[in-house]
């Protein structure tokens, strides 16, 4: 590796094993090799040559490659100017939790190489969320987001459950999630606190009947709670562990993206308490 012009930024998450990735090199990058896991990427920049299912492959920004558990591959740039791509790790045991079909048989990649910016944009939040955002029920919705823009390359199209318990697994899960504000809980607790069959199925549960994700919803009833904290006076950093936000500037970067103000602004003016580092817009 070349380590003034490469680079490799790995994170790894211990709840679902999974790894993200993001990688810039400038020439040859690796020898062929093989992974246990299923590869899920998008390229970022320039021109990234592979070869997989015997047969070389070049990758625009924004494709999307797909290599399955097992397979034999390698990579280098296609040009002199390099490439940057961003790259997530699934392990077998999770994406086989996550189909949780009845289909039979393992499933498999139609094509190592392909164009779809719906999938390319999940694979980017998500890498995006596991490096920067430590809350288990953001990283559970980011994950399933790329999971369910996998099933059609999968040959797994998702089928719904029957059953007419979906409503009260929503009123369920939003009660719990009213009652436990502060808490980090993961998309599966919480499902399986509401009598969930799975986390998927009280995801369209409660977005059928609340019109956002669990953890939107979440979002929102703490930055309500935030406000009437802060309308009492209480200081900012104190709302922040109050209310479940990892912690003040968390707070305050989502609170002025929701308010337009920060919360020492709200503050001052809904109490007349003055802080120099209140801001207004």
């Amino acid at each position: 590796m070349n380590s003034m012009s490469d680079r490799i930024c790995l994170t790894h998450d211990t709840a679902s094993g999974i790894e993200a990735v993001h990688a810039r090199f400038m020439a040859h990058a690796y020898d062929l090799h093989r992974h246990d896991d299923w590869l899920v990427g998008v390229t970022e920049s320039g021109v990234q040559d592979f070869i997989c299912r015997g047969a070389r492959r070049r990758s625009t920004p924004g494709r999307v490659i797909l290599i399955e558990p097992q397979e034999a591959h390698d990579g280098q740039a296609g040009d002199a100017s390099g490439f940057a791509y961003s790259m997530i790790y699934l392990p077998r045991s999770w994406l086989r939790a996550g189909l949780m079909d009845a289909y039979g048989g393992d499933p498999g990649f139609a094509a190592s190489l392909c164009d779809d910016p719906l999938l390319a944009h999940s694979i980017r939040a998500a890498c995006g969320v596991l490096f920067h955002s430590s809350e288990r029920l953001i990283r559970d919705a980011a994950l399933d987001a790329v999971l369910d823009r996998l099933r059609p390359h999968l040959g797994r199209p998702r089928r719904d459950a029957p059953g007419g318990g979906a409503a009260r697994v929503a009123r369920l899960a939003r009660e719990l999630l009213h009652d436990t504000m502060a808490r980090d809980i993961g998309a599966n607790s919480l499902a399986k606190a509401a009598g969930a069959a799975s986390r998927f199925q009280l995801a369209r549960a409660f977005r059928a009947a609340y019109g956002t994700s669990p953890h939107s919803y979440l979002m929102q009833i703490r930055l309500l709670r935030a406000r009437q904290l802060l309308a009492t006076g209480m200081r900012p950093a104190t709302v922040a562990v109050e209310c479940g936000f990892a912690d003040q500037s968390h707070l305050g970067r989502r609170f002025r993206r929701a308010y337009g103000l920060t919360p020492a602004a709200y503050r001052a003016l809904c109490t007349n308490v003055p802080d120099c580092k209140a801001k207004v817009g």
